[in-house]
Order: structure tokens, then sequence, then C-alpha cells
């Protein structure tokens, strides 16, 4: 059973303490990296056959058909969602797209910088308890908008299959090539490239403790897009919400990982103890009933706060990944918002919302990273150039400056180097 606690009886260690269990994988990823930069294809293979129980033979790569007749294969209503929820996505993420820009100035200096998309990328999908189709249009559009030439797919394929609606999702985004690759061997062969897997500039997506070890140890070689901890909400409720919506919530996230987090803050000790008794009776009803309640009994908990703005500042504190203020006037509380990935306001909009349709990203910084980081967006697939120009007339009126403050940092050289063009040009 959740956990109810008081803030104004225990400390902020207390009430902010969450557990994790994740396993120090660290050795064992370096170890399959290493392979994999060794050997390249053959390694791959033995760790999907050890890991995924791919049979021997089984190409890597997927046949574009496949693609194509996965569309076929997922149900017609299914395909039409996942093109309107494309197309919700592509029209949010448009928004985003960034153009470079000149400063032009008479005398005789031009500023500017270019905006460049990543040559290829490469997109992790899950595959391990559950799929996750709305991962690859979330990735994979917002790299194409940005420009990025070739969007390379990796996910596991268990027995050599990969899900047909994975395979419909890759085709409706746009992906360019997707292979049957899992875990820590994916991120390897997109790193550093094998016969029949090209190198990457980037890795995004996000995956178990393997995955993010070896996207940690490849980083550096490549781009990531962040190291995604287990699933968070934090729900920010006054007394009028409804307690079968919030919990309906709560176990959104908790059926993700047993190490996932799922918080209550409210200021209605009626609302926690119906919350609570509301999680009982809706987890008897899950599927996935023993990874929810694992999650729930470890992390879950539901804070009682004098006020709304107490509730304010532990959200801004635990800054979690989701954050939904089930309040009557959200748009008053939203500019209080300091640290939250992915905000969702009013009662009528559950965070599934963003998992799946509305438009805005879904990968998303955790574990309290969202003090400095942000949703993935198309920013993430472009890199920016700055660039100067100077005639000889504009250099001579501030190469003194310029020897000036090098030589104040001990840098002769750097002094001569704008000293001397000016030399230069007078002789």
């Amino acid at each position: 059973m959740i956990r109810i606690l008081d803030s104004n009886k225990l400390g902020a260690e207390a009430v902010l303490a969450r557990r994790e269990d994740a396993p120090d994988v660290s050795a064992q990823v370096a170890d399959i990296l290493a392979a994999v930069r060794r050997e390249g294809d053959p390694a791959v293979q033995r760790y999907c056959a050890a890991f995924d129980g791919m049979p021997e033979g089984t190409a890597l790569e997927v046949p574009m058909e496949e693609l194509f007749a996965a569309c076929d294969a997922v149900e017609p209503e299914f395909l039409e969602i996942l093109q309107e929820a494309a197309e919700n996505i592509r029209a949010f993420h448009k928004r985003q797209v960034r153009e470079g820009f000149v400063v032009s100035e008479q005398n005789g200096v031009v500023l500017g910088q270019k905006v460049t998309p990543l040559a290829r990328v490469g997109l992790y999908v899950p595959g391990g308890t559950a799929s996750y189709p709305s991962t690859v249009l979330m990735d994979c559009i917002p790299a194409k908008l940005a420009g990025v030439r070739e969007v390379i797919m990796a996910t596991p394929a268990k027995g050599g299959k990969i899900a047909p609606e994975l395979l419909a999702a890759a085709a409706v985004a746009g992906v360019d090539r997707v292979f049957r690759i899992g875990g820590a061997q994916a991120v390897a062969a997109l790193a550093y490239g094998t016969k029949h897997v090209p190198r990457v500039d980037k890795i995004v997506g996000p995956g178990n403790v393997y995955v993010a070890e070896a996207k940690r140890q490849v980083f550096g070689l490549v781009d990531i897009d962040m190291i995604a901890g287990p699933s968070e909400i934090l729900i920010l409720a006054d007394g009028t919400c409804n307690a079968r919506f919030v919990a309906a919530d709560l176990l959104s996230q908790a059926e993700h990982d047993a190490n996932a987090s799922a918080v209550l803050v409210t200021t209605s000790e009626r609302l926690a103890k119906a919350v609570q008794a509301e999680l009982e009776r809706q987890l008897a009803q899950l599927p996935r009933a023993e990874i929810a309640r694992a999650s729930i009994e470890a992390n879950g908990k539901i804070i009682l706060v004098p006020t709304l703005a107490d509730g304010i500042s532990i959200a801004n504190e635990i800054a979690p990944e989701h954050l939904e203020l089930c309040v009557d006037e959200p748009f008053a509380y939203l500019g209080q918002i300091q640290n939250a990935s992915s905000i969702f306001l009013g009662k009528y909009c559950p965070e599934a919302l963003g998992d799946y349709f509305a438009g805005p990203n879904h990968t998303l910084p955790t574990s309290g990273t969202a003090r400095f980081s942000s949703p993935l967006s198309v920013d993430d697939f472009v890199k920016k150039s700055q660039f100067s120009y100077y005639t000889l007339e504009a250099l001579a009126r501030v190469c003194e400056r310029v020897a000036c403050f090098a030589r104040k940092e001990g840098l002769d050289a750097h002094a001569k180097s704008a000293l001397i063009r000016s030399e230069e040009g007078a002789e």
C-alpha cells in the first residue's frame, strides 16, 4: 500500500527520498562495448543470440519491405492513430526549427551563426517488457524536421522478430534503416560502426540500465540525448480532484518499471486516503500489477502539504519527469513551476496524452535532471557554427585591444596574430 507522509512532521530527506535498485553494470557493459568494437558484427550477433534468442544467421537489418508490410499487418485503426499522432508531433516540433542568422554592419564586420543538421542519428527503441511505437515517432520526427539525412533505428528482436507496430511506426515516422539489435551491443554498433551498421553522430532514445550505461560510456565518441532513469510522475492536487483519476495517473507510470516513481502531493487528507484505497482497487485489475505494485511500494508516496505553494516547492525540488497540476486554475500556477520536464495542466489532461498523442515530446529528463535539461527537441539534432568576417580596416580599429587582452592572459602569439595583419597591411 502506498505511504502517506505529512510534510510538517518529516524532514525534507524523508519526504524526497527515493530508492533505486539499479545494479552496477559498468564492467559488463564495458566488456560488450570492447567486443563489438574489436569484432564488429560477429560480436553483435553473438550478444543478440544470448540476450534476445535471435536465431543464428538472422540478418541484422530489416528490409524496408517489412516496414511497409507491417503497415498492412497492423489494425487499420491503429495505423490511422499512428498517422494522426505523427501529425500532432510534427506540428508541435515544427515550431522548434531554427534558422541561422547574419549580423551585417557598415564598418566591415560580419558576424553570424550557421545551423547544420547532424548527418546520421541512431534511434534506440526499447523492446523488453513492452514495445514502444510511440518512442519511434517522438524521436524520429524531430530529427527529420531538423534535416537529419539518415535515421538508423535499433531495437531488440526477441527470437529474431520485431513487433509489427514498431515497424509500422518506423514507416510512418520516416526511419531510413532498421536493425534487429538491442541492449548495449546496439549502442556499441551505432557508436563504433560495423560492416553492416553505420556509425552515427548521436544516439537518442531510452533503454534499460545496460543501454543507459552504454550511452554513458560512448558519450564523447558520439553525442547522446540524456541518461534516462526510471519513469516518474508527480501529481499536485487540491481537494477537488477525483481520486479515481489521480490513482489511474499514478499507476500509468508505476506500470513501466519496478523502479518507477509515482508521487501525489496534496493539501487534502481526504483525497490522500481516497487515492490510497483507489490504488488498491485499480491495481487488482492491471495486467502489469506485479510491476506496478513493486513501484508503488518502493517509491510511491502521498505527501500532505499545508498549501499548494508548499506543494509547488516540493515539486520544484524533486524536478519530476512528468508533473500534473490537477487544480481548478492550473495556468495560475504554471509560472511558479521551475523544474519539470513536461507539465500537464488541469484535471482532464492525463500524462498518457503526452506519451502518445498530444504532440510535445515524451523523451524527457528524469532523476531530477529537469533542473538543468530539457525534453528532446529539434535542437538535439542540429549543431551550430558561428562565423566572423573583418576587413583590414575593421581589424585595424580593434587589433590593439585584442592584443592587450591576449597579453593579460600571457599569450603573446595571440597578440601578434592580431597585430601582424595590421602591420602587413600598412606596408
